[in-house]
């Protein structure tokens, strides 16, 4: 019963996937919104007992497509027409076939650029450290055990309400995770 700054969450464990999958989707339906579960491999149905929707990401990956795309052509256009328009052959100053490598190439890029630092964005990152990190417990999070953490910036997180309901879903502990970075 903390009311530390350095207060991150509860952290309970359990030893199965089944465990986990039906205690996330009876905290799911709890309500609770900053929360997430650990596994040491991907469990299939998991999204679901979660209630995790689709990611804007496609989407920032298509605008950054679409702007590669338009700068390709801007560019060339603004090359061979205006800038430096050298008849050859009789060829027009823009032909799009010509086009077509370097819109793509450049099309590739900006997917490509969009999607790293869109990751980034959307995963709050860079976050060189967790306090998920220097818990003895979660140690095993990568080889045998499964958690679900709940956090206290949750809208509906009450530290005895919160506790309870863990408790309460069957794990094998449930534990307060605290923030140990040095000042």
């Amino acid at each position: 019963m903390t009311r530390d700054d350095r207060f991150f969450g509860l952290l309970v464990e359990f030893a199965d996937p089944t465990r986990l999958e039906h205690a996330c989707e009876k905290v799911r339906d709890a309500g609770f919104e900053h929360w997430d579960a650990h596994t040491p491999f991907p469990v299939h149905g998991m999204d679901a007992a979660m209630g995790i929707k689709g990611t804007r990401l496609p989407w920032i990956v298509l605008v950054g497509g679409l702007t590669g795309m338009a700068a390709a052509l801007l560019m060339i256009w603004w090359m061979n027409a205006v800038d430096y328009p050298y008849i050859i052959s009789g060829k027009p100053l823009f032909g799009w076939p010509a086009a077509v490598p370097v819109t793509f190439e450049l099309t590739v890029l900006f997917s490509a650029f969009a999607t790293f630092f869109g990751m980034w964005g959307l995963n709050g990152m860079p976050r060189l450290s967790h306090p998920l990190f220097s818990n003895e417990r979660f140690k095993r999070a990568t080889t045998d055990r499964f958690f679900i953490v709940v956090e206290k910036t949750d809208p509906q997180f009450e530290i005895a309400k919160t506790r309870a309901f863990l408790e309460s879903l069957g794990g094998l502990a449930v534990e307060e995770i605290h923030d140990r970075a040095e000042d």
